[in-house]
């Protein structure tokens, strides 16, 4: 290791929030660095990778059109059937399917000038590169967030039809609002003990992660195997079809 150091020439140290390890990203070297995830979680180990590839856009044209739609859609569509008997309820994992081709989609046909906000240095293009990993990540985020629905509208609708007063809207919105930046606001206090921590980690979250390995990364086929990609069809096929 005394002569890999030699070899740096750009380190830097970034720390995982998903999964709690500390990765160190060596720029430019000789030999080839072997990183070990050490995550002290079994499932998060096998499931969540170390790798990070900080090349890739995020906040691009296609996140915030694909991700604001779908946030939107599924808030109003769960919002809506949450008040039927037989409620339907879709969750972020539709979302996380459906949003991949539209961003392949936009990323083939929008075109690649780039547009320079007047009266200031900001530049901007609406098809930055390929659909990435990250930008389906931030999406299926914006998606989980409107699928949740809001609490806060229960206490309004009991308002209406139990105590039949009405509520200002003014006072509804920002009711709304208030419970829906109040729970950020506590994640945020409590983000080293809910979020940094190796030890606090979401099991639900483990399935998408795995959804996002095999729709993005390049899996090569063992012998006489399938791949995760080559498998979902079969999920399906038994959970929707023949139950």
């Amino acid at each position: 290791m005394g002569d890999l150091s030699e070899t740096v020439i750009a380190q830097s140290k970034i720390h995982d929030l998903n999964n709690g390890v500390d990765v160190v990203r060596v720029g430019e070297v000789k030999e080839e660095e072997v990183l070990v995830n050490d995550h002290p979680i079994e499932e998060v180990r096998l499931t969540v990778p170390i790798t990070d590839d900080p090349t890739l856009p995020v906040l691009t044209f296609q996140t915030w059109v694909l991700g604001l739609a779908s946030c939107v859609f599924l808030s109003v569509l769960n919002q809506f059937f949450s008040f039927r008997y037989n409620g339907l309820w879709v969750g972020a994992t539709a979302a996380q399917i459906l949003v991949l081709p539209l961003g392949k989609l936009m990323a083939a046909f929008l075109p690649r000038t780039r547009f320079r906000v007047p009266f200031t240095n900001w530049s901007f293009s609406l098809n930055p590169g390929p659909f990435n990993l990250k930008e389906h990540v931030l999406i299926t985020v914006f998606a989980s967030c409107g699928a949740d629905g809001t609490y806060a509208l229960s206490i309004i609708v009991a308002i209406r039809a139990f105590y039949h007063r009405g509520i200002h809207i003014v006072a509804a919105l920002l009711l709304v609002q208030t419970t829906q930046l109040l729970g950020y606001g506590w994640a945020g206090i409590f983000r080293r003990i809910l979020v940094d921590s190796p030890y606090m980690w979401w099991p639900g979250n483990m399935p998408q992660v795995s959804l996002f390995r095999a729709l993005h990364e390049k899996e090569k086929r063992p012998s006489g195997e399938q791949t995760r990609l080559q498998f979902s069809p079969l999920l399906v096929y038994q959970a929707l079809l023949t139950t």
